[in-house]
């Protein structure tokens, strides 16, 4: 890591109130002298632990304090932030905004300026043992992971209030160094076309029912959205989900296998890059009913004719393209991946087990094994999925570089 990495980068403070808030002053101090522009916002519990003061003498910058502050020079202040910010750091980050970020309350200029940001949002977490073990607090932080919140710590150790466990501000050494990790990666993949396919697919049956899986298309568009973040050009073509189009992406929607093909065949020339996260269906009915059919006492027959394998299309006529592809197993997960590894022509293939609830479809979280053209296999620990994505992206990446 180099001090340019922070060298002119605007960097939003966001400082809550907690026994903690001091240490957002060593923070500060370390984030400017490595040359960031930081602009501190504070809700009104932090200035009950230090005061405006502190951060306006380390910054040289207005500090925020309120939504109705007189601004240095006329602007809304929450999107001019937003607008302008390399990153957001909120350190400490208390429980009770963790909550609001999650639940989409802004009413205050720091949970305000947060909904605006375009940029990666990283999140200190500092509190009580018990209150960060919370349910409602755990399920919102894992909600955020989940949208890509970054999250560093909290650290275990003797706490303000004198009890023992998780629950302190990480050291303002790895919260600087979350920070520059950030940075590094934020444009990495600057300017490269990634297609990435997502979700299942429906094929119908009658134009009342059709058949499909229990894909959410929650991996594919994590994939979209981080690779987006690290400054790629992303089309998502993506099959029917209850998901928002992911803003900065090119999205594509489509509800057949059929049309999920004839969508990436003629996107493909625009790609460098293509990820198939889609869990597209392996069958499609022979001769759909044109009217819907009605129930009866009577079995009925349904002729499935095989779907196009997308993946191994893309695999024929690749070229000097970057294929990813997804294995989703329920027995023999890195066995059977590894076979669809070479009948797809792939240079990497994710492997996952969709029997498991945590991590299967649907989930906030997976686990995943990375599989190379040599069969190098690196197996992932259970992350967000937008941190799993990011881990995806740095394996491309490598390929990538390998053949510049």
């Amino acid at each position: 890591m180099t001090d340019d990495v922070l060298s002119g980068k605007m960097i939003v403070l966001g400082v809550t109130g907690g026994v903690a808030v001091y240490k957002a002053a060593d923070i500060c101090s370390a984030l400017v002298k490595r040359g960031a522009d930081v602009h501190v916002i504070m809700t009104e519990h932090a200035k009950w632990f230090v005061g405006p003061g502190t951060f306006r003498a380390l910054t040289n910058n207005q500090v925020i304090t309120g939504l109705f502050d007189e601004p240095e020079h006329y602007e809304i202040q929450h999107v001019a932030l937003a607008e302008r910010a390399d990153v957001m750091l909120i350190a400490p980050a208390t429980a009770n905004i963790i909550g609001k970020i999650a639940a989409g309350i802004a009413d205050d200029m720091l949970s305000t300026t947060v909904s605006a940001m375009k940029c990666p949002v990283i999140i200190a977490p500092a509190m009580n043992c018990r209150m960060w073990t919370n349910p409602v607090v755990q399920e919102n932080v894992g909600k955020l992971q989940a949208l890509g919140y970054r999250f560093v710590g909290p650290e275990s150790g003797r706490l303000a209030c004198g009890e023992v466990g998780v629950g302190r501000l990480a050291s303002a050494q790895e919260i600087v160094a979350e920070v520059v990790r950030c940075l590094q990666r934020a444009q990495d993949l600057e300017g490269v076309p990634i297609l990435v396919t997502a979700g299942p697919t429906q094929e119908p049956i009658d134009p009342v029912r059709f058949i499909a899986n229990r894909s959410s298309g929650k991996m594919g568009y994590a994939l979209a959205e981080v690779a987006r973040d690290r400054g790629a050009k992303v089309i998502l073509v993506s099959g029917p989900t209850s998901l928002p189009s992911p803003p900065g992406v090119e999205l594509v929607s489509v509800k057949t296998a059929a049309e999920m093909l004839d969508a990436v065949t003629d996107r493909l020339p625009e790609a460098k890059v293509i990820i198939g996260a889609a869990a597209v269906a392996d069958y499609s009915p022979r001769s759909p009913s044109a009217g819907k059919i009605k129930k009866s006492t009577e079995d009925v027959s349904v002729e499935l004719a095989p779907t196009v394998d997308i993946a191994a299309e893309v695999g024929k006529r690749k070229d000097d393209k970057v294929l990813v592809t997804f294995a989703a197993e329920t027995d023999n997960v890195i066995e059977n991946a590894r076979k669809k590894l070479g009948s797809k022509n792939a240079d990497l293939i994710v492997a996952n087990d969709v029997s498991r609830s945590d991590i299967g479809f649907g989930a906030d979280e997976n686990q995943v094994t990375i599989i190379g053209r040599d069969g190098t296999a690196t197996e992932l620990p259970k992350l967000s999925k937008a941190e799993t994505a990011d881990r995806i992206l740095d394996a491309i990446k490598k390929v990538l570089e390998e053949r510049s």
